[in-house]
């Protein structure tokens, strides 16, 4: 079903390769964070899409490439969406999508304008933790909508939900995942998380897949937080630092060996990190062990090691990272770990009508 009043034409910007509602949930309290004094600031929750909206894509990271950038535009549309390219989808800046002030501005521009109803980032790569102090929070606090990313937009996640209190979503991108076209189990999470306003329930893996498993017992119940290890421990010490008291922390990583995931866990636990968590996420670290030889511990040896002792449930091999299939979380809602019913399940809407 389409909203109406809508005429806008498909690809409101070309491409120019070289070749071709808001809903407020208050609770305030002082935190420290980084040693500063914070207070927390009410949930926003952005207005669900439907068919027919217009979806924003940016480039915040680094640059994509043509084809995927293409295919992924037509999978959108073939899923009733009109599409609004940023400036920075076809630029290159080195290893950047566009200069920094250029990659903010294309962000800021998507929430301000009225024209646009959710935002899907083209890739990850590196780059968005030059943006943090670049973004207008204020502006996007009062024009909340869906944005979607993952891998190192969770430096945007971070900074997005912990200043504004907008609800964010871990999930598939418009180049890296929708280029391919996105696997039922993929858009099912996805278009569940972002189109319908209901609880999306237990987040399971795909049946063709081992299931995750938990690898320290017992019960929690939380909002979601996190995303990429890498850059949620490099957000410490800084003001944009992650907050993870009475919250569910999930995790993902890729091509990171175990010596590397022990060594990042290991600082998170030393700035007490995991300790302040309800319950953590750990996903499928794809790649994590391609160079793995004798008497290298494994990535879930490495978890129970590290997260063993925590006292809290810990769920490892959930499909949300780098994987072709990959469910959508909304970071900001309320969910629950029990490893007793052996469940992870999302209990709050993420979005309104």
């Amino acid at each position: 079903m389409r909203r109406r009043g809508r005429t806008r034409s498909k690809h409101t910007r070309p491409l120019n390769f070289a070749s071709s509602r808001l809903r407020v949930s208050y609770f305030c309290s002082k935190n420290y964070i980084g040693g500063d004094l914070i207070f927390s600031i009410p949930q926003i929750k952005p207005k669900r899409l439907l068919p027919g909206d217009t979806i924003g894509v940016v480039a915040p990271a680094s640059p994509g490439d043509e084809e995927s950038t293409l295919a992924g535009i037509a999978w959108l549309e073939a899923q009733g969406f009109y599409v609004h390219l940023g400036k920075t989808v076809d630029q290159t800046f080195g290893y950047l999508a566009g200069a920094d002030a250029l990659r903010a501005a294309d962000i800021n521009t998507m929430f301000a304008s009225p024209a646009i109803d959710g935002i899907i980032c083209l890739r990850g790569g590196y780059g968005t933790m030059r943006l943090l102090e670049l973004l207008d929070y204020d502006m996007i606090r009062t024009h909340p909508k869906v944005f979607v990313g993952y891998s190192d937009i969770t430096a945007l996640h971070t900074s997005i939900r912990q200043k504004t209190g907008l609800i964010t979503f871990h999930g598939p991108m418009v180049g890296s995942d929708m280029g391919k076209g996105l696997s039922d189990y993929t858009w099912d999470y996805l278009s569940r998380a972002i189109t319908v306003s209901a609880p999306l329930g237990s987040i399971l893996n795909p049946a063709d897949s081992l299931p995750p498993s938990f690898i320290a017992q017992g019960e929690a119940q939380g909002q979601l937080t996190g995303g990429n290890l890498s850059l949620i421990t490099a957000t410490l010490g800084t003001p944009y630092e992650i907050d993870t008291r009475g919250k569910i922390l999930c995790l993902e990583e890729v091509a990171e060996a175990p010596y590397r995931i022990d060594r990042m866990l290991t600082q998170l636990l030393l700035a007490g990190k995991l300790q302040d968590t309800a319950g953590i996420v750990f996903d499928v670290c794809a790649n994590c062990e391609l160079e793995l030889e004798p008497p290298d511990f494994t990535v879930e040896e490495v978890l129970r090691d590290r997260l063993g002792d925590l006292q809290k449930p810990v769920l490892y091999h959930l499909h949300f990272g780098h994987t072709a299939d990959k469910a959508t979380l909304p970071l900001g809602v309320t969910g629950v770990l029990n490893s007793f019913l052996n469940n992870f399940e999302i209990i709050e809407t993420a979005t309104t009508n």
